[in-house]
């Protein structure tokens, strides 16, 4: 059993592509597919195949990535229990994230971490709430921002709930108002997330029966953003998300409860490394001082 193999070839799937984890583990190329042809090799399985769009896993290669996954994860955890039986810490978690938590929190966040536990290495990993789901079940990360509820049976806890705004160009009709009633949208020209807190606004939607008039679907907050922006249109997004939004842009909360709920997910805490549990600890007990300080 090889770890550096196992380092390698993780890198190639989670980069989908042999030059671009050559460039993050700093290799040459054919010492990246020379370290996946021999593992190959080793297991007697064809665990990568080429196509257009990058390399992808074949279905041998789907069934052993987790384990290979684990067997990386047990092995820092190892080192980073021997560093803590000397009196250290030392290690490196890998956090799956979103935009608005990437903008509002994390820099912030990881500054004081990195003040307190400068051994622990803080790697990121962006996603949308679906592929971080399935990130934190294969091991492609540590822990996890996410919104619930999940469909993924994590350790978690929520942090924060966050209302959901219409958002509007300025001198829109709708601005004059302190709040915006859901049926005032139905015949809005209507920017629709197709990813993040898209199932939280058709959720909203259909609970009033509307059919929105979708003009755009887009992927991005500030993709939607841009769009109402230059007057395409209405959406709603959370309140994280807009939070600095440009001056020609109006934001209103929705008349009722509507939020979406923020959490902190961890795949196991029992069997988490010493680091991703101090990771997870000091972000729950950051986001709540950080609500006691500023609401």
């Amino acid at each position: 059993m090889s770890l550096i193999k196992y380092q390698i070839f993780s890198e190639v799937v989670e980069q989908r592509s042999l030059t671009r984890a050559g460039e993050k583990l700093n290799l040459t190329q054919s010492a990246i597919s020379h370290a996946v042809s021999s593992l190959e090799a080793e297991f007697g399985l064809i665990l990568l195949k080429r196509s257009k769009s990058g390399v992808l896993l074949t279905a041998d290669g789907e069934r052993l990535i987790p384990h290979i996954r684990q067997v990386l994860q047990l092995n820092e955890k190892l080192k980073q229990e021997v560093a803590a039986l000397k009196g250290g810490e030392i290690g490196k978690v890998k956090i799956g994230t979103f935009s608005s938590v990437t903008i509002h929190w994390l820099p912030r966040i990881l500054r004081d971490f990195c003040i307190q536990c400068p051994g622990i290495e803080i790697k990121l990993q962006d996603g949308n709430h679906t592929e971080m789901e399935n990130m934190l079940m294969d091991g492609s990360v540590d822990l996890g921002f996410i919104t619930l509820p999940t469909c993924g049976v994590f350790h978690m806890v929520p942090l924060k709930k966050d209302r959901m705004m219409c958002m509007m160009p300025v001198n829109h009709p709708l601005e004059r108002q302190a709040v915006i009633k859901v049926e005032q949208l139905a015949d809005e020209p209507f920017i629709m997330p197709v990813t993040g807190c898209s199932s939280d606004v058709q959720r909203i939607l259909s609970q009033h029966h509307i059919q929105p008039n979708i003009k755009y679907e887009l992927e991005g907050d500030h993709a939607i953003i841009a769009m109402v922006q230059n007057g395409l249109g209405i959406s709603i997004l959370p309140e994280m998300a807009v939070s600095q939004i440009p001056a020609n842009i109006s934001c209103r909360p929705l008349e009722g409860e509507y939020d979406r709920t923020i959490g902190l997910a961890i795949p196991s805490y029992d069997t988490a490394s010493p680091a991703a549990k101090k990771l997870y600890s000091f972000i729950t007990n950051w986001i709540e001082q950080d609500a006691a300080q500023n609401g």
